[in-house]
């Protein structure tokens, strides 16, 4: 468990470590509104829950010698944060087309940001705070004058800026179903989509935390005691402010470990049935010829070790390949209703898996069916830029392939898999 005076500390060690792992591309991209923006967004709620903890409270209030200043500088500083992410939505929303009106939006969005700043600044300056409050500074100093006034600027602040944010990413999440509604997501669209959905949950929960805290206050202006909420809520803001980073940095980097990192290993996955069936057993000279990537390896580089591997040894059993396996195969799987990819597929799955037994026998055929059979594999591989992935997962879906199946007739989508159906690993 960690020590209330220190748990704001673990998210900013966090938002700063991401913060100066990006700051190379801070300086690359600097002239770039949504590049400063971005990187702002993981500045300013690391600063927030620096000064939001206990001991930088004591700390600051001693240093400047004003009681209370660390409260002020957290309430600006959230302020800033719910004007950058709507800054943000608008910069990523606006295409190029539509640049004068986003720059409109944002300067309406920074002039709002400026005058709540400035009124709270104002009004705490006219405010007296003398005693040090770092856990309930908003509910004890509720009915004090100014104070009060400052507090009720900073909520509804806070809570609009939350329903903005609700409202315009709950409709991008509409547009994107709309748009997409007939074709497949892009790894873009869905990290969007994921971000945008984060989002919305992230500005509902400071909807209700703005709110309750409101409500809290009111109270205490009626002479009631509802401190409970004000304390017992104190810790959903960090989650927020967390999830709200979450959510404006999962669109700006999912489609790169999409690509790089998901889709790859996904690839791996599907090509284990077709590595282990040519693989060659015992050490050869050509085997020495591609060496294992290390350890610390990428995704990437490993799937093209694979795939290059796979491609060579597949070249080598070509000479115990007959189409004499293939074309039965390949007539079974269009009679079983499978669309012409898969039956290719199916075709030099099993093409493939006699080969691998012949190999075993040392027993070649005919050269006439092994140049038909090579003729067959690169015309596939002109139609089917995934040919490889196609005929392991045909291997995966084969009856009766590990010895543990019974055999059953051939099940059209089996072959290739499919969002809905994706191909189960094999052990």
């Amino acid at each position: 468990m960690v020590h209330p005076d220190v748990d704001y500390y673990v998210p900013a060690l966090v938002l700063g470590a991401a913060l100066l792992a990006r700051l190379p591309a801070l300086l690359r991209g600097w002239r770039s509104p949504a590049v400063r923006t971005v990187h702002l967004l993981l500045f300013l709620p690391c600063a927030g829950f620096v000064f939001s903890s206990a001991p930088t409270i004591t700390a600051v209030n001693r240093l400047t010698g004003i009681s209370n200043l660390s409260a002020l500088l957290v309430h600006c500083i959230l302020t800033a944060y719910s004007c950058a992410s709507l800054v943000l939505l608008d910069h990523w929303r606006g295409g190029s087309g539509e640049y004068a009106r986003t720059c409109r939006r944002v300067r309406v969005w920074r002039i709002g940001c400026g005058v709540v700043i400035v009124a709270l600044v104002g009004l705490f300056a006219l405010g007296e705070v003398p005693v040090e409050r770092p856990r309930d500074f908003d509910t004890y100093y509720a009915a004090t004058p100014f104070i009060s006034e400052m507090l009720v600027i900073y909520l509804l602040a806070y809570v609009a800026a939350g329903v903005a944010t609700t409202v315009v990413c709950w409709n991008w999440v509409l547009d994107i179903d709309r748009r997409t509604a007939h074709e497949r997501k892009t790894a873009v669209d869905r990290s969007l989509r994921v971000g945008l959905l984060v989002l919305v949950i992230a500005a509902l929960g400071n909807i209700v935390f703005g709110s309750l805290k409101l409500t809290a206050i009111a109270a205490r202006w009626t002479g009631r005691d509802w401190d409970a909420l004000n304390d017992s809520l104190a810790p959903f803001i960090a989650v927020s402010g967390m999830m709200i980073g979450v959510g404006l940095l999962v669109p700006a980097y999912g489609p790169g470990l999409i690509d790089r990192v998901w889709n790859p290993l996904v690839g791996i996955t599907a090509l284990r049935p077709l590595w282990r069936l040519v693989r060659r057993p015992g050490p050869t000279a050509r085997n020495a010829m591609f060496l294992p990537p290390p350890w610390y390896a990428g995704p990437e580089q490993v799937l093209l070790y694979r795939m290059t591997t796979i491609h060579d040894w597949m070249l080598e059993l070509c000479a115990y390949c007959t189409d004499e396996v293939r074309e039965p195969a390949y007539r079974r799987a269009k009679a079983g209703g499978a669309p012409e990819r898969e039956a290719v597929a199916a075709g030099l799955a099993a093409m493939f898996t006699a080969a691998a037994e012949a190999r075993t026998r040392k027993s070649r055929p005919g050269t006439d069916q092994s140049d038909l059979a090579v003729a067959a594999m690169h015309a596939a591989e002109a139609e089917d830029r995934d040919l490889l992935v196609s005929i392991s997962r045909a291997l995966a879906a084969a009856p009766g392939r590990t010895g543990r199946r019974t055999r059953r007739p051939y099940e059209p989508g089996r072959a290739h898999g499919t969002d809905e159906n994706p191909p189960v690993r094999t052990p």
